[in-house]
């Protein structure tokens, strides 16, 4: 176990600078292009592959840091840059984060690589779980495989929604419903390889924020997958799904659960990311900018937001670290991934805010990045759990009780 420490080390500090650089260099000033284009930046991806940063050695250098502080703080610079272009990088961290989790080690082995390709040629992963009617409540997926004993071949079909990278990514990890009688407890976790038939991309989604992020609708009609492509293997699902049909309880968390909750600490250095980016260009645009006489932040209406803005932001970066650092060193006791999910988006969202409100007129133009900046924020109370999703899942956890 390791201590928890509030020092960065060397390694992490290295990172930081060496990605807070490729953020001023690469990434700012392409954030504007790729924001109204609403495209994949791929060459802004290909770029971040070039020095190591999108791919599976960087994932695993940072998972494999006993602190857990290496990717939240990674994740914090990168989005620092802009969200959008984060997101395109770190989309397929999903995907691998849902292959890891549920899927054994020869599984990881195979397929994580085959999230990122290589430099010379790029790949993506997509995680799927969300549905057009079914986001928060994960129990109500109707996507459904059925195992054809014959072949050993799992047959899926169904419709996901809101996912990152659909359609477009080589791998495809797919939560579906095996039992549905089971609800969340007849879920399973499955690759989909690269290339394989009756998976298509529907909708493209036209997005308030994080534009640069490619997110569509992942069609699966009569998707053929090997046994082998089952994550965790049959053997495994088989004994679980025995367990849940006696009424007992499996132990077991909900594969899209299982992703989610490893998931969080980092979802909150996303934010985190774009509220410090807020507050810094605020921070010195108030210092420069003058009205009746003086710099704005000499007015106690200003410096007083500006004051709340880094108290909140301090907040939310010690909440993420210490979930983080959990994460990695027995696990959470009160919900404490939800909470600096839950702490860090609606921080950013309110910070965002008011930026904009600090530079005026000039905020809510598109020629300032703080409008930017406040749609990026917004979607980060909504996905991977909202915010409401995440006080239940706290107060579950603080009551333990079964809060509907």
């Amino acid at each position: 176990m390791s201590e928890f420490s509030l020092a960065l080390n060397d390694d992490q500090l290295q990172i930081q600078s060496w990605i807070h650089d490729f953020a001023v260099n690469v990434i700012r000033p392409a954030a504007h292009e790729w924001d109204e284009r609403e495209e994949f930046p791929w060459p802004i991806v290909q770029e971040a592959a070039n020095i190591g940063l999108y791919g599976v050695d960087f994932l695993l250098n940072a998972f494999s840091d006993s602190s857990g502080l290496t990717l939240p703080v990674a994740i914090e610079e990168l989005f620092w840059g802009d969200a959008g272009i984060g997101m395109a990088i770190m989309g397929s961290a999903l995907a691998a984060a849902g292959i890891s989790g549920n899927g054994t080690p020869e599984q990881a082995i195979e397929w994580v690589p085959q999230c990122y390709g290589t430099a010379d040629k790029i790949q993506l992963g997509a995680f799927c779980v969300s549905e057009p009617d079914a986001g928060s409540d994960v129990s109500s997926l109707r996507t459904k495989a059925v195992y054809d004993e014959a072949k050993d071949e799992w047959v899926i079909n169904g419709t996901k929604a809101w996912i990152t990278n659909g359609g477009i990514a080589d791998v495809h990890v797919v939560v579906a419903t095996v039992d549905p009688t089971l609800g969340s407890r007849g879920q399973a976790s499955f690759v989909v390889p690269p290339g394989t038939k009756g998976l298509s991309q529907g909708q493209k989604y036209l997005k308030h924020g994080i534009r640069a992020s490619h997110t569509s609708e992942v069609i699966l009609d009569d998707v053929r997958v090997p046994g082998r492509c089952l994550l965790g293997g049959k053997e495994k699902l088989d004994a679980k799904l025995a367990r849940a049909r006696e009424r007992l309880t499996t132990g077991e968390k909900q594969p899209a659960m299982a992703t989610f909750e490893a998931t969080r600490p980092a979802v909150g250095a996303q934010a985190l990311g774009i509220a410090r980016a807020a507050y810094e260009y605020s921070l010195e645009y108030a210092k420069e900018r003058h009205a009746f006489g003086k710099p704005i932040i000499m007015n106690q209406a200003i410096a007083f937001k500006l004051a709340n803005m880094a108290l909140e932001i301090d907040a939310s970066r010690l909440l993420i670290w210490r979930a983080a650092w959990l994460g990695r060193n027995g696990g959470f006791k009160n919900a404490e991934g939800s909470m600096s999910k839950y702490k860090a988006s609606e921080v950013a969202v309110r910070v965002t805010e008011e930026a904009i409100q600090i530079l005026g007129g000039y905020g809510y133009t598109r020629e300032y990045p703080v409008e930017r900046w406040h749609r990026d924020a917004k979607i980060h109370t909504i996905f991977e759990g909202t915010s409401e999703i995440q006080q239940l899942v706290i107060a579950r956890a603080i009551s333990g009780l079964r809060i509907e």
